[in-house]
């Protein structure tokens, strides 16, 4: 069975390829960023890249178009029976990639292994409690208690083939550094796009799948898909500009107005949904890596405190990131449901005040910890931390950077290890709503509804875990907004975390290209047309 499925996809993919061969009509797009979709498995990594490069070739039940509204994708609709049970219902004749069709077993199987401890995803789903057939056409999602939206968490619920995740030994997603399998570097799915060949690191190579059942209402424009990891920026822009790249995700902000200047050449922007954001370890008693020893700084508020108030974020915005980012005092930006305008004001830049902070915490002369931060994840994201690292330094504070590739940051810095002190951070709200940020990243961290996965600093409060709990079951939007703003105002009052900004989303292309850029920064390729 394992041979037949892989003989089926390759024969798909070359069936395609001599049709576009004798038609002469081929339409590869070439395209780059300076990270890899670090796994195909859409279960592995709850990395934006990662999710938005998968989900070309999976999909969801629920998706959002181009302007970021819920549409029906493998779900034709759904409905809220009572307080604690969705119901879908499945659309009918979709076929995966080696021609399995697609049945309600198949959903039910991927929303467990989506939900299992391995995946890293589990969040997204964790108020399911179980999912059940109710015919071959429709599923009942019964939940712990109200979830008010979990339609918005669905579209994140990549949808696999149980038949070939068993012949395939890949029942559950590979997550921790260093682990693969079939599914890592293989696939099969239901999505536009099908894989035909990975070279991790490298290149990736996909075709379009001539059996998508979206293709009536909605053509591909694009027969082939070429991804090519570039790390350097100036490679990166040099191959757009020969014509060797269609498009660069990932644009130098240093090089916008050249590109944009440049005849043939077009820049897309649109404000993106991410906040970048500094974390600390609150929870240890000793620091991982700093020169304290027997206690831990950051248990401090006053130390939280003067972190944030040494960093001057307006010179980030305009020296850095080159106007190109969303000043922000909030973990959440416009455009996300429970964003609230009054509370979004950045305590003021003072580093007078912040070492006269460090000398009532009983740290007059700074110290010094190691600092974590990825290359190749954000925008400008190692110079945003050497800019902090700068900052921190004339405040006492020795902070000792450590930039490494997105693969070895995470596998550190994130669950099961949490191997970090401070560590700069993005975070985009899957589900465009605060709670999905609260939950993730304020809440403490357990085995319950407010999981925490990936607060790695390990803040823990009663009173704002209490808040997220009743915001996951309000069903009164305007009370739920109320509570949503409590719990922001914790956050920000108790120096959780420091916000820096919402970056921009800026794609670059051929002005053949035409794309549809989104504030998720989310890459759908049906969108991409060449002219």
């Amino acid at each position: 069975m394992t041979k037949r499925s892989g003989w089926l996809c390759r024969c798909l993919a070359f069936a395609l390829l001599v049709v576009i061969g004798t038609t002469g009509e081929a339409k590869t797009f070439r395209w780059a960023n300076d990270g890899d979709p670090t796994t195909m498995d859409p279960h592995a990594r709850s990395d934006g890249f990662v999710t938005s490069f998968d989900m070309n070739i999976y999909e969801p039940l629920i998706r959002r178009d181009r302007n970021l509204k819920l549409e029906p994708a493998l779900a034709t609709e759904w409905a809220n029976l009572n307080s604690t049970t969705w119901r879908i219902k499945l659309r009918q004749g979709v076929k995966f990639h080696d021609g399995t069709p697609l049945t309600v077993e198949d959903v039910i199987f991927s929303i467990q292994r989506a939900r299992d401890a391995g995946a890293d995803v589990t969040s997204q789903l964790a108020g399911v409690k179980e999912v059940k057939k109710v015919d071959d056409s429709t599923i009942d999602f019964i939940t712990e208690g109200p979830v008010p939206i979990l339609p918005n968490y669905l579209v994140a619920a990549a949808i696999m083939s149980k038949a070939w995740c068993v012949a395939h030994n890949t029942t559950s997603a590979a997550t921790h550094e260093g682990l693969e399998n079939y599914a890592t570097r293989n696939a099969d799915g239901t999505g536009p796009f099908m894989l035909r060949d990975r070279q991790p690191t490298v290149r990736t190579t996909l075709v379009r799948n001539p059996n998508w059942w979206g293709v009536e209402s909605q053509p591909i424009d694009i027969d082939e898909v070429v991804f090519t990891r570039i790390e350097n920026a100036a490679t990166r822009v040099a191959a757009l500009l020969s014509g060797e790249l269609d498009m660069v995700y990932n644009v130098p902000p240093q090089d916008i107005e050249h590109i944009r200047d440049t005849q043939g050449m077009k820049i897309w922007q649109t404000p993106e949904l991410r906040t970048i954001f500094l974390g600390m370890d609150q929870s240890r008693d000793e620091l991982l890596e700093a020169n304290i020893k027997g206690k831990n700084p950051f248990k401090d508020k006053r130390v939280r405190q003067a972190l944030y108030q040494a960093i001057d974020e307006d010179a980030i915005k305009t020296k850095v990131m080159r106007g190109f980012a969303h000043t922000t005092g909030l973990m959440v930006g416009p455009g996300v449901n429970g964003y609230d305008p009054a509370l979004d004001k950045r305590f003021p830049y003072d580093p007078v005040a912040a070492k006269k902070l460090l000398a009532e915490a009983s740290y007059p002369n700074g110290f010094e910890v190691g600092f974590d931060c990825p290359n190749d994840r954000y925008v400008n994201d190692e110079a945003i931390c050497q800019a902090v690292v700068a900052m921190l330094a004339r405040i006492g504070v020795k902070a000792n950077l450590l930039a490494q590739t997105k693969a070895k940051y995470f596998g550190k810095i994130n669950a099961p290890k949490f191997d970090t002190s401070f560590y700069l951070l993005g975070w985009t709200p899957g589900p465009l709503d605060a709670l999905n940020m609260l939950s993730n990243l304020a809440a403490t961290r357990n085995e319950g509804l407010t999981n925490g996965m990936y607060n790695n600093g390990g803040y823990t409060n009663p009173r704002l875990d209490e808040l997220i709990r009743r915001i996951q079951v309000e069903l009164d939007s305007e009370k739920r907004s109320e509570l949503i703003s409590q719990a922001l105002s914790i956050i920000k009052d108790d120096f959780v975390y420091v916000p820096l900004h919402q970056q921009m989303v800026v794609w670059a292309s051929r002005s053949n290209v035409e794309l549809a850029p989104m504030g998720t920064n989310d890459f759908q390729w049906r969108y991409v047309t060449l002219k």
